[in-house]
Parts: C-alpha cells; sequence; structure tokens
C-alpha cells in the first residue's frame, strides 16, 4: 500500500488525505496544534466550488448545519451611504452564493470525516524538516519522530516548513493590511439573512453580519506599514481599544458591534504568495497556502485548498509516479491559483485608506456605478464554476 505523510490538519492536508485513503493509500496527517480546537480562529466564507470538494467527502450538509448563507454583500461608505450590493458568488445564482462558517467548525467536519473514513491523526507533531533518502520522502518533527513515506504533502499554511525544502528562497508577501475580529450580541442589532455587510470605514475596513440568533461576526482590516505594525498591543484590551478608536466616526451599528464585543482579540498581518517556482522537489509536494496564500479578501482560501487536495488526490491515484503526479496536479491548479491570488490583491487595494476627502468623495461617487453593474457582471464566474469529476482519470 503506498503511504503519504500529510503534514497539516487545517483544510487541505484532512481532504487529501481521505480522497488518497479512498484510493487505497495509507495516509496519516500530522498536526502542530496538541489538540483540536473547535473555536480556533474566527470565520471565513466557503464558496460553491468549495462545497463542491465537500460534496464528494461527504460533509457538505455537516458544515451547512452551522453556517450563515451570504449571497449577497451590501457595501457601505464611511457616511452610512449603501453604495451597492454584489454577489458572493457566480452572477445571477444566489443559491450557489458562499456560506460563512467559524474557521474552526469548517476544520471539525472536514477533520471528523476524514478520520470517519479511517484517516489517523497525529496532533503534538510540528514538521521541521523534510528529506529524500533511499527513495523515500522523510519528515522530521521537532520532538524527534521521523516518518518515512512515498511522498510528504505539505498543507502547512503560509509558514509553511515543507515549503522550506520545496522552494527554500520563497517567502510571503506582505499586503499591508492587519487581520482581527471577533463576536458579539448587540441588544436590537436585526440578523442579517443572506447578507453581509461592509463598511470603507474612515480610518480601516470593516466587515459584519447578524446570524439568527443574535450572534455578530465581525472583523477589521487595518493598514499598516509592515507586518509588524501591530506586534505593540499584545493584550485584547489594547487592540479592541484602539478598534473602538479608529471607528468611533463610523456609521452605526459598527461602534455599537465594537462597544459590545467582550470575546478576547488577536491582531494579525495578512500575507499573500502570488507565485512558487515550483509546486514540488522530487517526492514532497505542496498544497493549499503553502502554496498560494491568498488574503481574505476573494473568499477563496478554504475552496482552494480544498480543489488543491482533490486535483493532487486524483492525480497520485492515476499517475504511475509521485513526479508524474506532481507535474499533473501542477499544471491543473497553477494558472487558476495564482489568478486567484491577483483577483484577492486587487480587491485589498480597495480596503486601504482613502485619506483625501477628494479621494473618499471620488471613490464614493464611482462606486456605485461599478456595483450596480456587478449583480449581472459574469466575468468572475471562472472563479466559481470549477469542477472536476473524482471519476474522471487525471
Amino acid at each position: 500500500m503506498p503511504k503519504a505523510v500529510v503534514v497539516g490538519g487545517g483544510v487541505a492536508g484532512p481532504a487529501v488525505a481521505q480522497l488518497l485513503t479512498r484510493a487505497g493509500w495509507e495516509a496519516p496527517v500530522f498536526e502542530a496544534r496538541e489538540t483540536p480546537d473547535s473555536f480556533e480562529g474566527l470565520f471565513l466564507n466557503v464558496a460553491v466550488n468549495g462545497r463542491r470538494v465537500l460534496r464528494e467527502l461527504g460533509v457538505e450538509e455537516r458544515l451547512l448545519s452551522d453556517a450563515h448563507p451570504a449571497p449577497s454583500m451590501a457595501m457601505w461608505s464611511g457616511r452610512g451611504k449603501q453604495l451597492g450590493v454584489v454577489p458572493n458568488g457566480p452572477a445571477g445564482r444566489p443559491a450557489d452564493g458562499g456560506v460563512v462558517v467559524r474557521r474552526g467548525w469548517l476544520h471539525d467536519v472536514i477533520r471528523e470525516g476524514a478520520e470517519n473514513a479511517g484517516v489517523r491523526f497525529e496532533h503534538g507533531r510540528r514538521l521541521v524538516s523534510v528529506d529524500e533518502r533511499d527513495g523515500l520522502a522523510v519528515a522530521t518533527f521537532a520532538d524527534g519522530h521521523v516518518e518515512e513515506a512515498d511522498v510528504v504533502i505539505g498543507a502547512d499554511g503560509v509558514g509553511s516548513a515543507a515549503r522550506a525544502y520545496v522552494a527554500p528562497d520563497v517567502r510571503p508577501t506582505f499586503t499591508g493590511l492587519l487581520g482581527t475580529g471577533g463576536f458579539a450580541s448587540v441588544p436590537g442589532l436585526a440578523p442579517t439573512p443572506g447578507l453581509q455587510h461592509f463598511v470603507f470605514g474612515a480610518r480601516s475596513f470593516f466587515g459584519y453580519l447578524v446570524r439568527d440568533d443574535g450572534t455578530v461576526y465581525w472583523f477589521a482590516n487595518l493598514p499598516a506599514d509592515s507586518p509588524d505594525a501591530g506586534d505593540s498591543l499584545t493584550a485584547g484590551e489594547q487592540w479592541i481599544a484602539m478598534l473602538r478608536d479608529l471607528h468611533s466616526d463610523d456609521p452605526a451599528p459598527v461602534p455599537g458591534i465594537l462597544a459590545s464585543t467582550t470575546t478576547a482579540l488577536r491582531g494579525y498581518p495578512i500575507f499573500r504568495l502570488p507565485s512558487v517556482p515550483s509546486w514540488s522537489r522530487g517526492r514532497v509536494v505542496l498544497a493549499g497556502d503553502a502554496v498560494h496564500a491568498t488574503s481574505p479578501s476573494a473568499g477563496q482560501g478554504a475552496s482552494l485548498a480544498l480543489e488543491d487536495a482533490f486535483v493532487l488526490a486524483r492525480a497520485l491515484r492515476d499517475r504511475k509516479t509521485p513526479e508524474a503526479a506532481f507535474a499533473t496536479y501542477e499544471e491543473a491548479r497553477r494558472q487558476r491559483a495564482e489568478a486567484v491570488v491577483a483577483c484577492a490583491a486587487g480587491i485589498d487595494k480597495q480596503k486601504r485608506v482613502t485619506k483625501s476627502r477628494i479621494g473618499v468623495a471620488l471613490r464614493d461617487a464611482m462606486l456605485p456605478m461599478f456595483l450596480r453593474r456587478a449583480g449581472s457582471d459574469a466575468r468572475h464566474d471562472w472563479i466559481y464554476d470549477y469542477d472536476v469529476p473524482w471519476e474522471a482519470r487525471a
């Protein structure tokens, strides 16, 4: 039985492990965290292209049981003027719109599906190096554990240790934005079924939605000159105090959401990987954020990772050698992944604060004209219409 060491227990790792197990491989998953955390991270968008893979994995319905369907996005100026409503998915197809879920819930659902399929998970295993010897890939972990396999799959995120072997000179690019967010309950704030709201604040970009039970999911993207800009804010209380000041002049309900937030906050720099020269080296291959990290702005990070898992598992199933499988996988995925990363980068530019009054006035005057056309503009449907049958050969 062929064996793959899968590094990373987030999205791509458990998904590719489950699919490889279906194809007759042994595919244990090694995760750095000591235990799964159902409340880790904030929340994210899962687009219809990602849900197709979850459907193939048999876990889509479970994910949707705790999701906020959000096929539309309302854009607001910092003065409280609605600039427009645009689709969060393919134009004119709200049934295929995105859903927003807690990151921890997505991880739980995918991991549980993999475990039910027979995948073994080992927690507390932090990868420190990868090598090859005697025709095998060798993964070494911080606790001294060594694992040999036919291939190593690095699905260990934007700070990937596996990438240090595949592409040692590649470093992620800082987007110029810091991210943070949390949860709140605001008395009297009505649910936003089918909708997320985004506010071009005076000093920071803000997004929120309200679930049927009144829980508010919110995030903020702050402009920064360097990824270290938030290091001086070491406590959650410092973050929330700063955010309340940054958004004090923004329209309701933004100040009220921040006033009602009691969850601990932390900030993080947002990185992207526009391009990696090679996605594999010998018997080691990368997937998900390890090879094409994108900012959250396009709502595609999780979905791209799921697509990677699907295509990589299919290639390993159908090709005779790891090298041939990895070449097939990269050829199928590179152009699409890099295009989505570039699309997200374009959206990031719109989130950066416009400081001049003239610039704000021009943006608020021009955006409604562009957004009015967005409801029927199918030019971005290529992002959502990606679909490859499992039964088809790679």
